[in-house]
């Protein structure tokens, strides 16, 4: 949420990855249903080897199918809280508020716009994004990454036992000892040889 093509996992990888390996970012709409056919677009362009997602952005990305999937600190339970909250957008005055309380970094990222039609988007995409999980019988590789101090695992948004009941054993999931935001050490030390593990390019 509020990601881009400059966030920072992304652009760490660009530092460290090997040359025969692309990092491609590309920023889509905070409207699940606009984001989705952009996404569909890029997937025809791009026919990517591996496709990795972070937080809110990790749901868009287990909806992709066909490919292995890393996700950072997926938040498989935001999209609940933002659709059961759609509510509050029909109140005058609230619209405003969270897109600045929200509003994301300057740069090539997500614009932010909490309306009613938008956020009650957001259960569906949850819905179609699980559909693709080992639990509805989706044949996909996922593993994931969540911080020990990781602050939105106190209200369920991040959710170790929510990833099990979708995903699968302990196999299926890493914790490294940082927040929600993986640090720079573990994006080089751990997320960075899962990738090359995962890309057939860095076995040439």
């Amino acid at each position: 949420m509020g990601g881009g093509g400059d966030s920072r996992i992304p652009s760490i990888l660009n530092e460290y990855v090997p040359e025969n390996i692309s990092v491609i970012v590309r920023t889509y709409s905070f409207d699940p249903e606009i984001a989705w056919g952009q996404i569909s677009s890029w997937l025809e362009e791009l026919k990517p080897a591996l496709v990795i997602g972070e937080s809110l952005g990790a749901l868009n990305a287990i909806r992709i199918s066909g490919v292995p999937h890393l996700l950072v600190s997926p938040s498989l339970n935001a999209p609940l809280y933002v659709g059961y909250l759609a509510f509050l957008a029909l109140l005058p005055g609230v619209t405003p508020v969270l897109d600045r309380v929200y509003r994301p970094k300057v740069g090539d990222r997500q614009e932010l716009h909490f309306t009613f039609r938008t956020m009650r988007k957001y259960r569906a995409l949850r819905r179609r994004a699980l559909s693709n999980s080992p639990a509805a019988g989706g044949k996909d590789y996922f593993h994931a990454f969540f911080g020990v101090h990781d602050h939105y695992r106190r209200s369920g948004i991040v959710s170790v036992r929510t990833w099990k009941r979708f995903f699968g054993p302990k196999d299926s999931f890493t914790m490294y000892d940082g927040t929600h935001f993986m640090e720079e050490e573990f994006v080089v030390s751990m997320l960075l040889p899962k990738i090359i593990s995962l890309c057939p390019s860095s076995n040439e």
